[in-house]
């Protein structure tokens, strides 16, 4: 009996970026892309060509998207994919730890944050919501707890590219070559 020869599939490494609002996400996401030649994944325009939108949140002035399915189309993305990535949402530690080789969640203090979301022009209940959510930790400690092992990134004082790409060295992400 000829045994069956298993078919090899290329990993590609995931990156995700995650973190409250206005704490650095996408500058670091897109730092890393570049230092890295990976391909960058803004989660936010996965959801408007998926058609992810649930619903609006008209008091919060936010979009609804459903977790599951933007995990899937995620996961999609990620299977076909033909380099690297670096997945920048406030979402995207609802992926699977299975699929991520490295999860980094974003941070800042308070006062910084109030600056930079009242700067983008959030509403001052908006940025009151996102304070607290910094203020608890939400995005590391829900990442802790869908699996993940978070390296968490202070942006307040800008971000130290070569620190966060050593903490990425150390867990087998590299720069591709193209």
């Amino acid at each position: 009996m000829r045994r069956a020869r298993a078919r090899k599939t290329k990993h590609v490494k995931v990156v995700i970026v995650t973190g409250t609002p206005g704490t650095g996400k996408t500058t670091l996401a897109k730092r890393l892309v570049k230092a890295l030649s990976f391909e960058y994944v803004d989660v936010n325009q996965v959801i408007k060509e998926d058609r992810l939108r649930s619903g609006y949140d008209q008091k919060r002035k936010v979009i609804i998207v459903d977790e599951t399915a933007l995990a899937r189309s995620l996961t999609k993305r990620i299977r076909t994919a033909a380099r690297g990535m670096v997945i920048d949402s406030h979402l995207s530690h609802y992926l699977s730890p299975s699929l991520v080789d490295a999860c980094l969640v974003t941070t800042c203090d308070l006062r910084t944050l109030g600056q930079r979301l009242k700067k983008k022009g959030y509403a001052s209940a908006k940025i009151e919501e996102n304070l607290q959510v910094e203020i608890f930790d939400t995005c590391a400690q829900e990442a802790r707890e869908l699996g993940h092992e978070p390296i968490v990134v202070d942006t307040t004082k800008g971000i130290s590219l070569a620190v966060v790409i050593r903490s990425l060295n150390r867990k087998g992400i590299n720069k591709q070559e193209k």
